[in-house]
């Protein structure tokens, strides 16, 4: 066997592999041997059938099987020693005129080539890295929200400006009717809510949809409607109200620390308030890195420059899904997975050249921690390490579980390297200018 490379360019090339009669013929006669032994032809006792006979009858069917298990890992042991990084697969080149009759055969296949560049992470200008806060504002609120959690709910005929109604929203002609609950904060503007103010049990009100809440969501879950149907929606519906009830603040009291944070876990006040602070931060955190490590992914994909084989990749994907789709098709696919497949390379190049590498004894130490947490919730706050072990593996026999775990890790460590590597500034705002900042709402 015998297998040459010829360069095309940089980024494409094809392989020959030549194979001679030399290389199948024993596994060839030893597979028609065996087959001799077991072959039921009538008019011959088994393991007597002539052997012509045989390779008649299965001798072209045999020899293209083994030739072609021949190619496949001829091909791939080379590819390895050539230290070859190709994208997608080997591609056969057609031939038209193979002989299968003949005792020698050559087979070519086009490979595309993975660039060479360099990955720069420091740019000119430097990426934003969010730290948001939770600001006095925010904590007051989410104070405000426990209290009327754990506080009492005393029922009232009347309703006044802190209340909380329950009643049934109607529209016969858009089949609306929905029990639910909300207070009057809910509403938009002072017209709709002084409509509520001074109302008894078993008052209808008419209201118009358009602008009747603050947020736009309110209308889809009170009045049970789809998102398509709440968009633009404008229609009178009647409220009738079924149920007052003014809720009680809780009091500020250990009793209410303990049932929240566990025994004296929090004493006071202040204390309450840094634990809500430092809480509600660690959530802000992940949000932060999503969005530092969606910029640096953005930052290196426009900023790394370099050729893909794109012509060779159409037609790779041409044949890579489970269905074949027409050169149209592909060229779409394609550019919808260009910017997708120059990532994939440029972190690749990075957790090489970096040693970010996964490997077992990370995946498994991450495993644990998050196996730790998610008993932590459910009350377990000290499992031993044999049953994390022991979770931990039953985690990892799942290959699934292995791959969503490794990449879960391989953006960990790379968020990690950039913040140390890339050139950032820090922004420091609260959760509601981020979410304006970043999300435009």
């Amino acid at each position: 066997m015998n297998i040459t490379r010829e360069n095309i360019d940089t980024l494409n090339a094809v392989v020959k592999v030549d194979i001679s009669k030399e290389d199948y013929t024993a596994k060839v006669e030893k597979i028609l041997t065996d087959y001799r032994k077991t072959a039921n032809i009538p008019g011959f006792r088994k393991g007597h059938v002539p052997m012509g006979m045989v390779k008649k009858q299965y001798g072209k069917a045999v020899l293209i099987d083994e030739v072609n298990k021949l190619l496949q890992d001829a091909l791939g042991k080379y590819l390895v020693e050539e230290k070859l990084d190709v994208l997608g697969n080997p591609l056969p080149k057609a031939q038209d005129d193979l002989d299968w009759n003949g005792d020698d055969f050559s087979f070519e296949f086009e490979l595309g080539l993975a660039p060479e560049f360099e990955v720069k992470l420091k740019g000119k200008k430097a990426i934003t890295q969010y730290k948001v806060v939770a600001d006095d504002k925010m904590i007051d609120d989410q104070i405000v929200n426990i209290q009327k959690q754990y506080g009492k709910l005393i029922n009232k005929t009347e309703v006044a400006e802190k209340d909380e109604i329950t009643g049934i929203f109607k529209n016969e002609d858009k089949g609306i009717e929905n029990s639910t609950t909300f207070s009057l904060d809910k509403l938009k503007g002072k017209v709709n809510a002084k409509k509520f103010i001074g109302a008894k049990v078993g008052n209808i009100i008419s209201l118009k949809t358009k602008g009747l809440f603050n947020d736009d969501q309110d209308l889809i879950s009170f009045l049970k409607v789809s998102h398509d149907d709440a968009q633009g929606l404008e229609i009178e519906v009647t409220f009738e109200i079924t149920e007052v009830n003014e809720r009680e603040l809780a009091d500020l009291d250990q009793e209410l620390f303990d049932k929240l944070f566990g025994k004296d876990s929090v004493k006071t006040v202040s204390e309450l308030k840094e634990k809500i602070k430092e809480d509600a931060e660690k959530q802000f955190v992940q949000q932060a890195d999503q969005k530092l490590l969606n910029d640096v992914t953005e930052y290196l994909v426009d900023n790394t420059k370099f050729d893909l084989p794109a012509e060779f990749l159409q037609k790779w994907i041409q044949t890579a899904g489970e269905e074949p789709i027409d050169e149209t098709q592909a060229k779409e696919e394609y550019e919808k997975s260009e910017k997708s497949m120059r990532y994939q390379l440029i972190e690749g190049k990075l957790v090489a050249d970096n040693k970010l590498q996964v490997n077992f004894e990370d995946l498994k130490s991450y495993s644990k921690e998050m196996i730790k947490g998610q008993m932590a919730q459910f009350g377990q706050m000290n499992p031993s390490d044999k049953e994390l072990d022991d979770i931990s593996a039953r985690v990892l026999s799942n290959q699934d579980e292995v791959k969503r775990l490794s990449e879960q890790l391989t953006s960990q460590k790379l968020l990690e390297f950039y913040k140390d590597n890339a050139n950032l500034k820090t922004k420091e705002l609260s959760y509601d200018k981020f979410v304006k900042e970043v999300y435009g709402s």
